[in-house]
């Protein structure tokens, strides 16, 4: 599929068969969320994985439609930072002079412009911020998943508290933003017979 083809053919999934999705489709689907657009590239956030029947046991009544939590292959818990202190920022630039091979020095001008920006945040917004930066990684991977022919459903109705319980979530420093469950729609999903309903293109984009 292209990518247009796969957008069309995606929907989110309200009850998948159960199967397991290969481990190789997995890998690309969460390397597509490593490598996604990301604001100064600090990635603000992380992924919890599990595709394990008895952590998915535990999560489903976090959810206020658990089928597709009783149902899927995976679950993808996308966790962004409540805090991004100091620390963190020193290890995102060794981990820039490692990669790229050059010094502290070069990266200074970068350093500082990265200083003004979390320093202009209030708590508040730097939480709205990293939530964002979260799900346009949810994005990268949605699409991703589509062109595996990996089905998804992205999720926001869930109790946070039974899900950081359950995967031991640092709650002083970060929250859960998002879940997506991967796996197959199920033969009786009615809704993959729904024709898909978008704004038609005048309606949806203006030009100047």
């Amino acid at each position: 599929m292209n990518y247009l083809e796969a957008l069309n053919w995606r929907y989110s999934v309200k009850k998948f068969d159960g199967k397991k999705i290969t481990p190789e489709a997995l890998d690309n689907i969460l390397e597509a969320g490593r490598l996604s657009v990301s604001s100064q590239g600090l990635q603000p956030y992380h992924l919890i994985v599990t595709g394990d029947d008895d952590t998915l046991r535990k999560l489903a009544p976090a959810f206020y439609n658990p089928s597709q939590i009783s149902t899927c292959s995976h679950l993808i818990v996308l966790v962004s930072k409540t805090n991004i202190n100091k620390d963190y920022v020193d290890n995102y630039f060794s981990h820039i002079v490692n990669e790229r091979g050059i010094t502290l020095e070069q990266l200074s001008s970068f350093r500082k412009n990265i200083n003004q920006l979390l320093n202009h945040y209030t708590q508040q917004e730097l939480e709205n911020w990293s939530e964002k930066q979260s799900y346009i990684m949810l994005g990268s991977m949605i699409m991703a998943a589509a062109q595996e022919s990996v089905d998804t459903c992205p999720m926001e109705g869930f109790r946070q508290d039974i899900i950081e319980d359950v995967l031991h979530i640092d709650k002083n420093n970060e929250k859960v933003s998002v879940v997506l469950a991967l796996g197959y729609r199920a033969e009786d999903d009615i809704f993959q017979d729904f024709k898909k309903v978008r704004k038609p293109a005048d309606k949806f984009i203006k030009f100047f």
